[in-house]
């Protein structure tokens, strides 16, 4: 091709790069080749993982934590198909992610060809666009649209396949502008609402949850909260960003969450959510707040309120960061009734919310000790990163969050998040403390990410609570077939060996007085570059409340 000139798959990395993306994820294929000679002299870092899911896990949290989308790339067919968990991780919990597809030749295209797929019958339900550049000049195009389709409005997962052909074919390296994102705002009539709203409320209480906050926006937020003396709570799997030792901060809702957070719901005279709206699980399954009467205001950029239940008394369109700006200039009393009630609620939380103690008892080892002794052995600026099961409440409930996206999980329920957000989180941030809280059934579903996070120098400490069974689906069973166990029950292998195969720190923990010991050791090994692991044998029934 002429000097001027290079391919389209090169574009796309140079594309990638002018809109800020540092690091990609990447289980490589031959449909992508040209993409991955683009990256061999990019600035952007290619991680490459041991399974797509894995992939799609790590971008997905990627873009849980930065004010960019998360970027995967798979190949066509089965590595579509592995990645697809990931998306859907990025659908429900509202994720600005790309992932690219490599795709079969264009010429090649409805002859079911090997590995051939179609991404708009696979993943149309379930993306905000899905994308097919099939034409090279507009591969720089393409990705722009991508990049801005993930973050505007609500913000989710875009799908762009690319055909193996078309991106090897020449391009004018002209690369297409970054697009500016609208961030709504209050109109003067949202503001003269929600001031009236307030002042004539006396139970009133914020609630905040959603990936589309910035540190500055968080901590603006919180220092309002604050100086009114009003309540905030967090949406499931959202904590943080109304830090954990807040005044304000009075709890989490949604599974698992304490008697008095659900109790709140229908005891406010006013609620406010910034950045979420009132869903399936906040609400208890579509059955709290739905008293028509109640006032109920929601702040989201999203004017369709998808996935939203019971009333709406007042709909702000507005990204969370710009209606903190506005709020904040909303001249507002503080009113003893606020004062009163939030201390009453923050008292709940502090109770709900304290570590039990940390001298270890004799016998088989507790999580309850082990989450004391942790806490006790945690920076300001701890992180910590879950997936799905019962043994994620204790996080919940005793993990110190302390600002924004210091909770990084899967809200859609998505077991096997833990290893590979935990990576993610700790490249992203290699500074800080990186825990993640695994269940023995949850762990092994992407444990072999341990392989990336060593390749990388990722160093997270990943504490795999071991009930042999899964857990939470045993709960339920309990609750609707009692005495009847059954397709819920493991044997596990030794998950500290498994971590020193991968040439990080394990350690295997069956006694209670071991724990502490066990936590200083693994500790130290991250502190001197090496992921670590705790094999935690607990009881089977053992549950954080």
């Amino acid at each position: 091709m002429p000097a001027s000139e290079i391919s389209a798959g090169h574009v796309i990395v140079k594309s990638l790069a002018a809109h800020g993306v540092k690091r990609v994820y990447v289980v490589p294929g031959e449909s992508f080749l040209d993409v991955l000679d683009g990256l061999h002299d990019s600035p952007i870092d290619t991680v490459v993982c041991r399974h797509e899911g894995g992939a799609a896990y790590m971008a997905e949290a990627d873009g849980k934590l930065g004010e960019l989308p998360g970027i995967a790339m798979v190949t066509r067919g089965p590595g579509a198909a592995n990645a697809h968990v990931g998306l859907h991780t990025a659908w429900q919990d509202s994720t600005a992610m790309v992932l690219f597809v490599g795709l079969i030749p264009f010429e090649h295209r409805e002859k079911e060809a090997f590995q051939e797929f179609d991404p708009k019958a696979w993943f149309d339900t379930g993306a905000k666009r899905v994308m097919i550049l099939d034409h090279p000049e507009r591969a720089s195009e393409v990705v722009a649209e991508a990049m801005f389709a993930a973050v505007s409005g609500r913000p989710g997962p875009v799908v762009v396949g690319l055909p193996e052909d078309i991106i090897t074919q020449p391009n004018d390296g002209i690369i297409h502008p970054q697009i500016p994102v609208a961030q709504g705002g209050m109109t003067v009539t949202d503001w003269k609402a929600l001031k009236s709203a307030l002042m004539e409320a006396e139970r009133p209480l914020f609630v905040f949850g959603g990936n589309d906050w910035t540190d500055e926006g968080a901590d603006t937020f919180t220092q309002w909260l604050e100086s009114h003396n009003l309540p905030a709570a967090a949406e499931w799997r959202c904590e943080g960003t109304v830090p954990f030792g807040s005044p304000s901060y009075v709890g989490p809702l949604g599974y698992g969450r304490p008697q008095h957070t659900h109790e709140v719901l229908d005891g406010s005279d006013l609620l406010v959510f910034v950045g979420t709206v009132p869903g399936d699980v906040i609400t208890d399954g579509f059955t709290a707040r739905q008293n028509w009467e109640r006032k109920n205001f929601i702040v989201t950029i999203d004017p369709s309120l998808r996935g939203r239940s019971g009333p709406v008394t007042h709909q702000i369109v507005a990204k969370p960061d710009v209606f903190v700006r506005d709020l904040v200039r909303m001249d507002l009393p503080v009113c003893d009734s606020w004062r009163t009630w939030t201390n009453e609620l923050r008292a709940k939380q502090v109770e709900f919310s304290t570590p039990p103690s940390a001298e270890p008892g004799d016998g088989q080892a507790k999580m309850a000790t082990m989450m004391a002794n942790l806490v006790k052995r945690l920076d300001e600026d701890a992180m910590v990163t879950f997936g799905a099961g019962e043994h994620t409440n204790w996080a919940h409930r005793y993990f110190p969050t302390n600002g924004y996206a210091s909770m990084i999980s899967a809200r859609n329920g998505s077991m096997g998040y833990s290893v590979p957000s935990a990576v993610a989180a700790s490249l992203q941030y290699p500074k800080r403390q990186v825990i993640s809280i695994a269940g023995d059934g949850e762990f092994l579903m992407n444990a072999q990410e341990l392989a990336t996070a060593k390749q990388y120098g990722a160093t997270p400490l990943i504490i795999v609570m071991d009930n042999q069974e899964y857990g939470t689906i045993r709960t339920h069973q309990e609750r609707a077939y009692p005495k009847r166990v059954s397709g819920t029950q493991l044997e596990n292998p030794d998950f500290a060996l498994y971590a020193q195969a991968f040439g990080g720190y394990g350690v295997r923990v069956e006694q209670d007085k071991d724990i502490p010991g066990a936590l200083d050791e693994a500790l130290k090994a991250t502190e001197n570059g090496q992921f670590a692991l705790i094999h935690l044998i607990v009881e089977q029934r053992v549950k954080a409340y």
